[in-house]
C-alpha cells in the first residue's frame, strides 16, 4: 500500500506576479486560504508553502510538469530529435504543422514553447515565494530548524531554471515573488550555468538523504541524491551551458574548468564522476531487470532516483505519452483511448538492431511495440476494424504519411511502460510512476565523463558494461560513440536525447526524413526561441535566427 503525500490542494503557490509580466507570471487562484490560516505550523508551512510545487513537477493540463503531458518540456526534448517523430497521418496530426515543425527544427513556428516557458518560472516563482515563506515563519519561530525545507525550496528552483536553461539559454535569474523589470532581464546562459551549480552546493547538505521513489515520508521529494543528480548533469554539459555564443561553432574546454567538490577542487569532468560515485554510495543499483523501472509498483526498483508519483485516486499528475502513440485499436483492446500518433524514428529502430532477430538488443521489446500486435495480459492478436491483425511498419515512418499505404500503422509504438489494466481517464491516470532520473543514467554519464577526461579503459568499460550486461547484451569498449549509443538503447522515451545529442555536436545534423536547415547551420536551432511577451515586458533582444 503506497503512502501517499498530502500536499495541500487550497493554496497554489504562485500569487503575486509582476504587473508589466502579467501574462509571463499570471495565476489567479479562487479557493486561497487566508494568509493568517495557512502557515500556523510547520507542517501548515510545508504543505502550503512547498506542496504544490510537488504536485506541479507532474501535470494534468498541456505544458505542465517535466513529464506526463503533452506540448511540454518533454515533447520539445523528443520530438525535436532522431529518437521519436510524429508523423502527419492523413487528417491526423497536422495540427497546424506544430509537429512537423518542431521535428524539422522550425522553433519559430511551434506554439507551445512561450507555454512551456510560462510554466517552468510560474514554478520558480512558486519557490520563491515558499523560501519568503520559510524565511518569515522562522521569524516568529526561532527554535524550528527549518533548513531542510529551504535547501528542498532552493533546490527545486535550481531544477526548473535547469530545464529553463536548457531549452532556451538565456533566463531571468530572480529571487522574489514579485520581481522587478530588472531582475526579469534575461540572464547570460553561463551567468545561469554557475547560479544553478551555486544553488544546488549550496542546498545540497541540507537535504535528506532519503531516498526519493520509495514509500514513505520523502515520496516524490528532493533529497540529497537528486541534487548529486542534477550537478552531475548539469557539469556533464559545461561546454554548452557555459557557452553564451552558441551560433560560432566554438565551445570553452570543460577540462580547464574547476569546481569546488566538498573541498576538493576538481575539473568538470572529475567533479561529474564525483557526484555519480556520491549517488552510488546512497545504495542505488541496476533493478534486476529493465523493466522492473516501468512497473506498476516501479517504487520499489532500487534505481530509480527521482520520480514523479502516479496513482489512480490520489493524484492527478496524468501521462499521455503511451497512448497518444498507440493505434486506436490497439489501445481499444487495452481498454485505452488511442491517439495514433508518435512512434520511433527509423534512426532508432536501426540503433536497437530491428529485423536483425536474436542480434537486436534486448531492450528493443520492453521498448517499443513492433510488427505483429499482440495484448500484453492475454497474448491475443489485436485486430483492425477489418478483422486483419494490427501489424507497426517500423522501417516505413516519414514526417507526411498522408494517402501513404501505411498511413495509420508506419512506426513503432512506445511501449516502456507496463500498461496498467485498472488506469483511468483513458489509461492517462495511472499507477507506473513516471521515471525522471535513474542510477542507468548515472553510470553512463560516469563513464562519459571518464572518456571526456582522457581515462579511456578497463574502469570505464566496466561501467559500460554494467547497463548491457543487465539488458543481457554483450560487453564493448567504451568510447563516445558507444556511450552515446547506449543512451539511446537504455534511455529511450525518457526525455534526454535533445540534451545528448546538443552535447555531442550532432543535434543539427540530418535524419528521417529531416534535412539540414539553415538555421542548424548557423547553430540558432540548440536554444528555443523566448516568449513574445516575456521580450516586450522585460525588454530583452530575442534569442539569434529568432
Amino acid at each position: 500500500m503506497k503512502r501517499y503525500i498530502t500536499y495541500s490542494l487550497m493554496l497554489v503557490a504562485v500569487t503575486l506576479m509582476m504587473a508589466s509580466c502579467d501574462k509571463f507570471l499570471e495565476d489567479n487562484p479562487s479557493d486561497r486560504l487566508p494568509e493568517n490560516e495557512a502557515y500556523n505550523t510547520v507542517n501548515d508551512l510545508w504543505n502550503n508553502a512547498l506542496g504544490s510545487i510537488y504536485l506541479n513537477i507532474g501535470g494534468s493540463a498541456p505544458s505542465q510538469g517535466l513529464q506526463g503531458t503533452a506540448r511540454g518540456v518533454w515533447d520539445l526534448n523528443t520530438f525535436s530529435t532522431d529518437e521519436a517523430i510524429i508523423p502527419t497521418r492523413g487528417a491526423d496530426w497536422y495540427d497546424g504543422g506544430i509537429w512537423q515543425n518542431l521535428f524539422l527544427h522550425r522553433f519559430g513556428n511551434v506554439d507551445f514553447t512561450g507555454d512551456t516557458w510560462n510554466y517552468l518560472f510560474k514554478e520558480v516563482l512558486a519557490c520563491n515565494r515558499a523560501l519568503e515563506r520559510i524565511d518569515m515563519f522562522s521569524k516568529t519561530h526561532p527554535d524550528e530548524d527549518l533548513s531542510e525545507m529551504r535547501a528542498e525550496a532552493r533546490a527545486l528552483r535550481a531544477m526548473f531554471l535547469f530545464y529553463a536553461m536548457d531549452l532556451y539559454g538565456r533566463v531571468p535569474i530572480f529571487t522574489s515573488d514579485n520581481p522587478t523589470v530588472q531582475e526579469m532581464k534575461l540572464q547570460d546562459r553561463s551567468v545561469a550555468f554557475r547560479h544553478i551549480i551555486d544553488e544546488l552546493q549550496a542546498a545540497e547538505n541540507d537535504l535528506p538523504v532519503f531516498r526519493s521513489p520509495q514509500l514513505g515520508e520523502y515520496y516524490g521529494r528532493m533529497t540529497r541524491n537528486v541534487a548529486d543528480f542534477l550537478l552531475a548533469k548539469v557539469l556533464l554539459n559545461a561546454e554548452v551551458y557555459a557557452d553564451d555564443d552558441w551560433t560560432d561553432a566554438h565551445r570553452p574546454d570543460a577540462s580547464t574548468m574547476m569546481w569546488n567538490v566538498e573541498g576538493d577542487m576538481l575539473n568538470t569532468w572529475q567533479a561529474v564522476e564525483r557526484y555519480c560515485i556520491y549517488i552510488e554510495s546512497g545504495g542505488y543499483s541496476l533493478a534486476t531487470e529493465f523493466k522492473d523501472n516501468f512497473g506498476i509498483s516501479n517504487e520499489e526498483s532500487p534505481e530509480l532516483i527521482f520520480t514523479i508519483p502516479m496513482d489512480i485516486y490520489n493524484y492527478s499528475n496524468r501521462f499521455t505519452q503511451q497512448f497518444r502513440s498507440l493505434h486506436y485499436n490497439h489501445a481499444s483492446a487495452l481498454g485505452l483511448n488511442g491517439e495514433n500518433g508518435p512512434c520511433a524514428t527509423i534512426e532508432a529502430m536501426t540503433a536497437f538492431g530491428y529485423g536483425k532477430g536474436i542480434d537486436a538488443d534486448t531492450r528493443l521489446f520492453w521498448t517499443y511495440y513492433y510488427d505483429n500486435v499482440f495484448h500484453d495480459k492475454t497474448g491475443e492478436t489485436v485486430t483492425l476494424d477489418n478483422g486483419s491483425s494490427l501489424v507497426y511498419y517500423p522501417m516505413a515512418v516519414k514526417l507526411d504519411l498522408s494517402n501513404d499505404p501505411y498511413e495509420k500503422t508506419a512506426g513503432a509504438r512506445m511501449r516502456k511502460y507496463e500498461i496498467d489494466l485498472a488506469a483511468m481517464s483513458d489509461g492517462q491516470l495511472r499507477r507506473n510512476d513516471i521515471v525522471l532520473f535513474r542510477y542507468a543514467d548515472v553510470l553512463l554519464m560516469r563513464c562519459e565523463a571518464m572518456l571526456r577526461d582522457g581515462r579511456a579503459g578497463a574502469e570505464a568499460d566496466a561501467l559500460l558494461n554494467q547497463v548491457r550486461n543487465r539488458a543481457d547484451m554483450p560487453s564493448r569498449s567504451a568510447t563516445l560513440d558507444n556511450v552515446l549509443e547506449e543512451r539511446m538503447l537504455e534511455l529511450a522515451w525518457e526525455g534526454w536525447r535533445r540534451n545528448d545529442l546538443i552535447r555531442y555536436g550532432l543535434f543539427t545534423r540530418p535524419y528521417t526524413d529531416r534535412p539540414q536547415t539553415d538555421e542548424d547551420r548557423n547553430g540558432y536551432t540548440l536554444v528555443f526561441p523566448i516568449p513574445g511577451e516575456t521580450l516586450s515586458a522585460c525588454g530583452c533582444a530575442q534569442n539569434p535566427g529568432y
